[in-house]
Order: structure tokens, then sequence, then C-alpha cells
């Protein structure tokens, strides 16, 4: 056997005990993991440059990223962060459109290398550590739980951060809330006090009600 064919062949080992090691461990594996492996870390980029490995951010790797969808990648890479914004608001069916991105209310202290990536598309919005757990919650989509906002904070941010929203987002948004049954408006003037929006919530939605 020559030298390149045995090169060939433990390389292709190599490969697969890889895709084995990151189908075991769910489909996602971190760079510190593969260590457990004893595999050089330079033979993992050459797998990555080749195209046999997939880089889905820095850090972590799997072995293609088809076996995932957006929301997958999502729970999987940001189980800390909540939906918020536009995310939040089509999750309740506030809007028609799914927006572009991931709208993710994330501790303000979190690495912002975390949300580098180029698939999904990451709109974080860095939170102070108490307003994050304000009015959290969780919600299930497509089999997969994550956290979000209650429909209250989640009005209150829309109104804080007008500016960021689209003109016609924001009007349907507010329209939304105002039809739906069950919305709580003592919660809301609650988390209005907190986000500091009370005369916004007063003069935009308190006219309808």
């Amino acid at each position: 056997m020559s030298t390149n064919t045995k090169k060939s062949k433990s390389s292709e080992e190599t490969l697969e005990k890889l895709r084995a090691f990151i189908n075991e461990k769910g489909g996602i594996v971190k760079k510190e993991e593969f260590a457990a492996l004893d595999v050089d870390y330079r033979k993992i980029l050459e797998f990555v440059e080749a195209g046999t490995l997939v880089r889905i951010k820095n850090g972590y790797y799997t072995d293609r990223i088809d076996r995932f969808s957006e929301e997958e990648l999502i729970a999987r890479l940001f189980p800390d962060a909540r939906l918020c914004m536009e995310s939040a608001l089509y999750a309740y069916g506030y809007i028609r459109e799914k927006p572009y991105g991931w709208h993710l209310a994330v501790d303000k202290n979190t690495s912002k290398s975390r949300f580098k990536m180029d698939y999904p598309k990451v709109i974080p919005y860095y939170t102070e550590p108490d307003a994050l757990e304000l009015g959290s919650t969780t919600i299930e989509q497509n089999g997969l739980t994550f956290q979000i906002y209650d429909k209250e904070r989640m009005i209150c941010d829309c109104l804080k951060y007008e500016a960021k929203l689209d003109r016609a987002i924001f009007r349907e948004a507010i329209q939304s809330y105002i039809r739906d049954n069950d919305k709580d408006i003592s919660m809301l003037m609650e988390y209005a006090r907190a986000r500091k929006v009370t005369g916004k919530v007063q003069s935009l939605i308190g006219v309808w009600l």
C-alpha cells in the first residue's frame, strides 16, 4: 500500500470517527469536546476546508448543516436567549410575515462572538440581567421549547424600541395586542413602569381600551 493510500485511509477513518462522535452528541459538537477523541484540531480544520465537516459558528461543528432546521439550530445554540421583538411577535401570531433573522434577548455580559454566524441570522438585544428575566416564559414550536417574553413584556419592548421596528410591523403588533382577548392590562402597566414606557402605553393602547 502506497504512502498516499495509507494517508487517505487514515483520513477516512478519522472522519468516520468524528462523524460518529457528532452523531452521538446529537449532531452538534463544541470544539473542546473533540479533545476526547485525541484528534489533532488541525485535521478538523482540514475537513471543514474540504467541506466534509461544517463549522456552524466559531467553536461549534456538525457533519452537515441540512440536518437541522433554523429552529433547531437556534434552540440548540442559544438555550439561554429569549425570543423578542419581531421573533416573539411572529411566534404569537401578532404579525403575518416571518421576520428576517432571529431576534434574541441575551445577557449583556455574554460574548458577542456567539452571534457571529452566517446561518441562521441572529440579531441580539443585549439586556441587563435583571431585565432579561422580566416576563420570561416558554413556548412550544415544532416540537421545540424556546424561552420567550410574555405578550405584555413583548409589547412594552416594542414600544421601548419602536425606532427599530418597521412602521407597518409596529402598527400591526399594536393592533394585534388590542384585539387579543387574552391580554392582561394590569400586567402590561406593571411592565410599562419597569420598562419606562408608561406614557406610550397610555397614548397608543389606553385610548382603545
